[in-house]
């Protein structure tokens, strides 16, 4: 198969873990952006579906949750990273999920998408960039973000007026599958070791 177009494997990690938590009905729009995309094949971590300790110590109830989010961090080409915006930034979860890992994320593109109120998640977004570059993944410049979220969706979790959101997904997407594509070619060429 030719890598270079090549449907490249994405991983939503959804960062919200909080009780009652929005999330879930954000992640199901942009899903449904991700299965959409011819380029893109789609998987998922849900945060508040793993059980890390936040201490790193290899317990058998880490090892036993690693065993189901390390493949698919591992075999994704790239991420979108969704994230709540709690107390001016991301939730604890999602950076514990986050350190848990380091290869796994190497020259790799992450989209990130944010919800809160106001600020729409954005500052929560900023935090992860730093993050991210750390780790050496690439950010993509474009986000997607949900200012006062809950009033974005009706009941039945559908957007209220979907044109500017669908739009924003549908460019930051393209940016991730550009720069999956070309970074999965790089690294077949000469392989990333961080210098």
């Amino acid at each position: 198969m030719d890598t270079t177009t090549a449907p490249l494997r994405v991983t939503l990690l959804v960062g919200s873990n909080r009780h009652g938590r929005f999330g879930p009905v954000v992640a199901d729009w942009l899903m449904s952006h991700l299965r959409a995309h011819d380029d893109l094949v789609p998987d998922l971590v849900d945060v508040a579906g793993t059980d890390l300790p936040t201490t790193f110590a290899r317990t058998p109830q880490a090892t036993a949750a690693l065993a189901e989010i390390t493949p698919k961090l591992a075999d994704a080409d790239a991420f979108v990273v969704l994230t709540p915006e709690y107390n001016h930034s991301f939730p604890a979860g999602l950076k514990n999920v986050i350190d848990w890992h380091f290869g796994e994320w190497r020259a790799k593109p992450v989209g990130l998408v944010s919800y809160g109120g106001l600020s729409g998640g954005l500052r929560a977004a900023e935090h992860l960039r730093q993050v991210f570059a750390e780790l050496h993944a690439v950010t993509v410049r474009d986000t997607v973000s949900f200012h006062n979220a809950g009033a974005s969706f009706d009941d039945a979790g559908v957007l209220r007026d979907p044109s500017g959101p669908d739009a924003a997904a549908k460019t930051m997407l393209d940016q991730v599958v550009w720069w999956g594509r070309a970074l999965r070619e790089a690294k077949e060429k000469r392989p990333y070791d961080g210098a």
